[in-house]
């Protein structure tokens, strides 16, 4: 599956590192592999519902019509918070919440678009940068109940990014 991200700053990155150190029996995320998923690029039903798989190269060219004229926008991290459950894979999910009202509103216009993903896109979104998976709920607990200074940047570049290898494809600097 490919997605469009957001390149978090070295300062999230390290901020996710010194909590990941608190949640010994989690697999925290790999530092390359840090990133906040913006929108998963599935492809179209088809008239019975069945999801159609598309090339790279034309989930790309539609997400990339539909981001045109895209600006730059801000971005903020200002605390730690889990998922008990996740809606898909181990839990429970530590991650560091991402708050940024134009985020959210460039993932609805790519829900328009792009199907959203059951549990996980449209109106369960919930932007965040992953620390770890797995392990205790209590430390998992103790860990969200930290204070952290907040993080601000200013999302300048779009990253298409291909979740099965875990590497960026391309990149789509802003405004689009």
């Amino acid at each position: 599956m490919y997605s469009i991200n957001v390149a978090v700053p070295s300062a999230v990155g390290a901020l996710a590192s010194d909590l990941a150190r608190d949640l010994p029996r989690a697999e925290p995320r790999p530092r390359d592999e840090r990133t906040l998923v913006v929108k998963r690029l599935a492809g179209e039903a088809d008239n019975d519902g069945h999801l159609v798989t598309q090339s790279y190269s034309h989930l790309e060219a539609r997400a990339r019509e539909a981001l045109t004229g895209q600006p730059a926008f801000a971005a903020r991290i200002d605390r730690v918070d889990y998922f008990a459950e996740a809606a898909t894979g181990t839990s429970p999910v530590v991650y560091l919440a991402v708050e940024s009202p134009e985020l959210r509103r460039l993932h609805r216009e790519l829900a328009a678009v792009f199907d959203p993903i059951d549990g996980i896109e449209g109106e369960d979104y919930i932007p965040h940068v992953t620390v770890a998976r797995g392990g205790s709920h209590e430390a998992a607990e103790r860990v969200a109940e930290r204070d952290i200074d907040p993080i601000e940047w200013t999302v300048s570049e779009l990253v298409f990014w291909d979740a099965e290898r875990g590497l960026p494809v391309s990149r789509l600097s802003l405004p689009a």
